[in-house]
């Protein structure tokens, strides 16, 4: 078992910046690839960023691509997502995830693991 907790989210105005943690227990962190999705009211739960078990490898969807930065601290059991120049668009419940693979996925079967979700709310 992955436990999984997230924390930073909050509401920010737009063009604002944000900063996600998701602090991991149980298993070996590195062992595992990690993502973050997010829902927002009414529509499906979607891929925002993945990194490999390195660290030295990251994915985004083009929606978030060059504003949302995804890192990990394999040392302190925690992933990270720094999200840049939001907008209302950006407004869901994030989820970060745990995968045990070798290779970073879009898609959410891929993840064991998840977490609770922290809140997000950008103002226009």
């Amino acid at each position: 078992q992955v436990q999984l907790v997230e924390s930073g989210g909050g509401l920010v105005q737009a063009g604002g910046s944000l900063r996600l943690s998701c602090a991991a227990s149980g298993r070996t962190f590195s062992n595992y690839v990690m993502g973050w999705f997010r829902q927002a009211p009414g529509k499906e739960r979607e891929f925002v960023a993945a990194i490999d078990r390195s660290g030295g490898s990251t994915y985004y969807p083009d929606s978030v691509e060059g504003r949302f930065t995804i890192s990990r601290d394999n040392a302190k059991n925690t992933v990270y997502l720094q999200m840049n120049s939001l907008t209302p668009e950006d407004t869901a419940v994030y989820y970060c995830a745990a995968a045990p693979s070798r290779f970073m996925s879009a898609i959410q079967n891929a993840y064991t693991f998840w977490g609770q979700g922290t809140q997000v709310t950008v103002s226009s």
